[in-house]
């Protein structure tokens, strides 16, 4: 597994007190997921919105977000992936964490991580002593004052850009739908076929539209049965066959782009936090996920936490203080009113293991295949285009 990313994103300064090595950051403001929709947006004349991407103008646009298509998993599956694999295309940095909340809010706002404040699957709501899972949400919680930021559909539709989000049933009115896709129109559909059919209809609307589509089923697989499973591979072909699909019923004036949210690998290591007592010691919560580690410690307890991460973790992962993690820019520029949300400590694992608790969490200390981490496998993902040379 590579500890670091290629070009596209940057290393940050590394020193013994940290103790770790070649810490990769996205590469936000140039090649990150927080720069497609605003780049969509730009090319469809959409006024103030920075087209760093250089896509091709054109007055409509069709964004496919498959979970969980890492570029590197597709590089190495392309036999199953023919349609896909054909396509021009390069890689793009997720942000981090590297996990579906994070990287739907920095596509639907625009901003990266510390612009939105979604820092991952699970976080501190400051001062309430509990964890948001930016998931399944939780009551009391008011998404539009959690991500107050605007999205890029607010900004399509004032600037009269028909828009429209397809995606499942069970999606259409969760907090994270109202935290990151608000302004878009939403379809629901629960099959391939809705899908493309929503799409193809909403796209063809008014003088410009913009349409995402999203499509959850291969990271799921993912996480029950791996990436480098019989399963997975046998998705990636379903997968492949509805972007070709979609790829056929697009408006001549229309641009499809493909891309995801995060890649996936499948740790052989655990380490259980709750079975190491050296490690819960001094924690009051315990966030993120498996491959990207929140940890808010108890009043008085950061340096101890600290350390005793530090050292349980040595040779595994970046262990790191959060304002470590805010100046090395794992988040981009984070607003002071955000930090809080951060972890006091932030753990991210680089070798093959993942830092689980099978009490607090006994269904995802289960899962085979996992993502979050700054490593190139879970960071990179494709951004692709039929209409592209190759």
């Amino acid at each position: 597994m590579s500890h670091a990313l290629p070009a596209h994103g940057r290393e940050s300064r590394a020193g013994p007190a940290h103790g770790r090595e070649s810490l990769a950051v996205p590469a936000y403001g140039r090649e990150s997921l927080a720069e497609l929709g605003p780049s969509v947006l730009a090319a469809l004349g959409v006024p103030g919105e920075a087209n760093v991407l250089g896509l091709p103008s054109l007055p409509r646009a069709c964004l496919l977000l498959i979970d969980g298509l890492g570029w590197e998993l597709l590089r190495a599956h392309a036999g199953a992936a023919p349609f896909l694999s054909s396509l021009a295309g390069r890689p793009l940095t997720a942000g981090f964490p590297a996990t579906t909340a994070t990287s739907l809010a920095s596509l639907g706002t625009g901003r990266p991580p510390g612009g939105h404040g979604m820092f991952g699957y699970q976080v501190a709501v400051p001062g309430e002593g509990r964890l948001l899972n930016c998931l399944r949400w939780s009551d009391g919680i008011d998404p539009l004052t959690w991500q107050p930021a605007t999205t890029i559909f607010d900004r399509a539709v004032a600037a009269g850009v028909s828009t429209a989000h397809v995606s499942a049933r069970a999606f259409e009115n969760s907090g994270l739908t109202r935290a990151v896709y608000r302004g878009a129109r939403y379809l629901p559909a629960d099959a391939l076929g809705p899908l493309v059919a929503h799409a193809e209809h909403a796209v063809r609307e008014g003088e410009r539209a913009f349409v995402t589509v999203y499509h959850g089923d291969l990271d799921a697989t993912g996480h029950v049965h791996g990436s480098r499973s019989a399963a997975w591979r046998h998705h990636l072909t379903f997968v492949d066959l509805l972007a070709r699909r979609l790829a056929e019923v697009m408006p001549p004036d229309a641009a499809l782009y493909i891309t995801a949210d995060h890649g996936m690998t499948d740790p052989a290591g655990r380490i259980d936090v709750d079975a190491e007592p050296d490690m819960r010691a001094g924690v009051a919560l315990l966030g993120g996920e498996a491959r990207a580690r929140h940890v808010y410690a108890e009043p008085g307890a950061a340096g101890d936490v600290l350390a005793a991460w530090r050292e349980r973790l040595e040779g595994q992962a970046w262990v790191l203080t959060r304002e470590e993690a805010i100046a090395d820019g794992l988040f981009g520029p984070v607003a002071a009113s955000l930090a809080p949300r951060i972890g006091d400590v932030v753990a991210v694992p680089y070798a093959d293991v993942a830092i689980v608790a099978t009490r607090a969490e006994p269904i995802e200390s289960t899962l085979v295949g996992m993502h979050g981490s700054l490593v190139a496998a879970e960071q990179l993902v494709p951004l692709l285009s039929p209409g592209e040379a190759r």
